[in-house]
Order: C-alpha cells, then structure tokens, then sequence
C-alpha cells in the first residue's frame, strides 16, 4: 500500500496539497477530477449541467475503479465517497486520509459553489451536502487530518508525518 489517498470537502486542499506531498515524498500525482475532465472532453460543472449527476457518478466510479496506480499521491473529487466500489477500490491500493475542514472553512474557500463542479443532489444544500458527506469521509478514513487552522505547508508536512 504505497499509495496515499486524500478525501474531503471542496475547498480542503485535495489537489494543492497533493501534489506538493508528492513532489517532497517522490511519488506521482494523480488528481481523479482530470481524469473525469479528461475521459468526458468536459469540465466537471460542464459534465453536471449537460449530462447529469447521476453520469458524473457513474464516470467517477468508473474511472477510480480502474485506477491501477503504484507510489502516487491520488487527490479525489469531493463526491467519491458516495460510491462504495470506488471507495473498497481506494483503501485496497493505499492509505486513505481525511483532509477535515468545517463547514465555514469549506463555505469561505469555495467562491462559487454553481461552477466549481460540486456534486448536489436534487434540492440539497451545500450544508446538508457537508453532514451528509462528513460521516462518509469519517468511515473511510485511515487517517484524519484537521486541516482549518492549517497553512498549505503545515497540511502537506501532516501528510508526510502521518504517513
């Protein structure tokens, strides 16, 4: 299990903080919203709008399921624990960490929440989104790491420590 995985909210550092992990660990980084990009020709909120939600889960299961990466830092969109295949994938082939922010962390880092391609189901919240997903990324955690008082360094130097 060489792999590092991160979890979390939008906005909790996923992408920046890992791939600055995987430059000082020596490891690859693989941000699975680029694949997801990459696979449908489409930004993510683009995917959401034109083809659903219920497709963008689809294809994100998809393509985590057939991630067969070694020594890499994997940074996740903030909607794959919604699926449990994706997620038994994930801790087969690595660490996961919980990067946990708070609902007022995750609200102030995320400018727009309609173009930042954040999965919400029909009618939900950015608050109800936040519980509903916090007690998932609790599950599937191998390790948490509260990240709200935290610099970009602080949290890549607590992934490196933890690990």
């Amino acid at each position: 299990m060489d792999n590092i995985i991160l979890i979390g909210m939008p906005g909790c550092g996923k992408s920046t903080c890992g791939v600055l992990a995987a430059k000082q660990l020596c490891k690859s980084f693989i941000d699975t919203d680029l694949l997801i990009q990459e696979h449908e020709h489409l930004k993510l909120q683009d995917i959401i709008n034109q083809k659903g939600s219920e497709h963008f889960a689809h294809c994100e299961e998809e393509i985590i399921t057939g991630l067969y990466a070694k020594n890499c830092v994997i940074a996740t969109g903030g909607s794959v624990v919604y699926s449990k295949a994706a997620m038994r994938h994930l801790k087969s082939i690595g660490t996961v960490i919980y990067l946990k922010i708070s609902y007022k962390s995750m609200k102030n880092r995320i400018r727009n929440p309609k173009t930042r391609g954040i999965l919400l189901k029909d009618g939900e919240t950015l608050r109800d989104m936040y519980e509903e997903r916090r007690a998932l990324y609790e599950q599937y955690a191998d390790i948490t790491i509260e990240c709200d008082r935290n610099t970009i360094a602080a949290t890549v130097e607590a992934i490196i420590d933890r690990i």
